[in-house]
């Protein structure tokens, strides 16, 4: 929804609403990977920030449309990195047992 230009602010807390009340609706379940931790305060502060906000507009949408793309990014390298290592070290014992 940050990417399409065209999601007006009103469709972006209607639509993204919905998505967090769906994940409110299911258990909890405590995770303590440092990525999932980040990701459960990066949903709550951007709920916050925009669907609780009776004053968001389409303008502070568009404000905040590269930075929360860049956050999502880092969000997304916190988590590859964590499943890159983990692949490295399986190449590293497979190759152990060549000699």
């Amino acid at each position: 929804m940050l990417r399409d230009e065209t999601v007006s602010s009103q469709d972006f807390t209607v639509k993204f609403g919905q998505l967090k009340a769906k994940l409110d609706a299911r258990e909890s379940v405590h995770l303590d990977a440092e990525y999932h931790q980040h990701l459960k305060q990066y949903i709550e502060r951007l709920y916050r920030e925009t669907c609780q906000n009776a004053m968001f507009t389409d303008e502070m949408l568009n404000d905040i449309r590269e930075a929360e793309m860049s956050n999502l990014n880092r969000l997304q390298k916190l988590k590859n990195a964590t499943s890159y290592k983990k692949e490295k070290h399986k190449a590293k014992q497979q190759n152990e047992d060549w000699g």
